[in-house]
């Protein structure tokens, strides 16, 4: 079993005070759409928050913003899993935006629409809050002092698949225009997939992401289309992947699928393999080697040159 002092120092943020880890509620939060998002349909009523702290009835979708005491001009969107089913916000989203706000970044939580949720726009709708929030956020860079140059994105699970899609397809016009905000960029300065979903292709497509997204018997057609690796072309950001060897829900091929796709593309790309964690571990899970990857991530982070200083 690892000390706590050395697993702290492998998430390279040192013995942080526990009310950083604390499920506390963000400083403000900004709708995505207007109006009615694209297409319409969806649930209605308050959000639903099940023992876990995974939310589900998402009837307006939203970005929720954690800002740091000294921010650094860094900002990153952060898409917690669930396999478009629900969203792991107490498991992975806070604890994420508590370990970026620790290092002077701005973290904007997204609340995105879930397809089997009755949205007429279908697996389209997370896509569209996805770029929706990233223009948003370069939108209000000003207000959240933050670059809109060194916008990020962080993805777990099938929120590792929605931000990947993000990144690979950012010039993708998933809704049509509908304010001044939809002229801005949509394309993440960088993409760091946790334990993602990549393909959904066999043998690999078990998945409720596959399910929920293009049904049971989807044409080979449609698979590519959803699977994130078949749209890594040279303009996709730099990509961080961080994946357990023993992950029973995506299968550890999806990281290396990824990490293939951004090779042949010439895209910038680091893959951690770790030994074991699991999945679902989110900014790890204690006496694993999954504890280390937010370590490997801060370096990476560094060497992009992203960083200030």
């Amino acid at each position: 079993m690892l000390a706590r002092r050395t697993i702290l120092a492998a998430m390279g943020v040192g013995l942080l005070p526990a009310r950083l880890w604390a499920a506390t509620a963000p400083e403000t939060s900004l709708t995505l759409w207007p109006d009615t998002p694209p297409e319409g349909g969806g649930p209605s009523g308050d959000v639903e928050e099940n023992a876990k702290g995974a939310i589900s009835n998402i009837a307006v979708p939203k970005i929720d913003i954690y800002q740091p005491s000294s921010p650094n001009g860094m900002s990153v969107l952060i898409a917690a899993g669930g396999g478009y089913k629900r969203i792991e916000m107490r498991n992975e989203a806070l604890p994420a935006a508590r370990w970026l706000n620790a290092r002077g970044i701005t973290a904007f939580v997204l609340s995105y629409r879930l397809p089997d949720e009755d949205w007429e726009a279908g697996p389209l709708a997370p896509l569209q809050d996805a770029q929706r929030a990233l223009r948003l956020i370069r939108a209000n860079a000003g207000r959240f002092k933050i670059d809109p140059g060194r916008l990020g994105v962080l993805g777990f699970s099938a929120g590792g698949h929605l931000l990947g899609m993000a990144a690979a397809r950012s010039a993708f016009a998933s809704y049509a225009a509908i304010d001044d905000t939809d002229a801005l960029s949509a394309r993440p300065a960088f993409a760091a997939l946790i334990y993602p979903v990549i393909t959904l292709k066999p043998p690999y497509e078990h998945t409720s992401t596959r399910k929920v997204l293009i049904g049971t018997h989807p044409s080979p057609a449609l698979r590519s289309e959803w699977s994130v690796e078949d749209h890594v072309k040279a303009r996709c950001p730099p990509v961080f992947l961080a994946q357990a060897e023993d992950d029973p829900v995506s299968d550890p091929q999806n990281t290396l699928i990824m990490q293939t796709a951004c090779e042949r593309a010439h895209v910038p790309v680091e893959l951690h393999r770790l030994a074991d964690g699991g999945h679902g571990f989110g900014m790890g899970k204690p006496g694993s080697a999954s504890m280390q990857w937010p370590g490997y991530f801060a370096s990476w982070l560094d060497r992009q040159a992203l960083s200030p200083g």
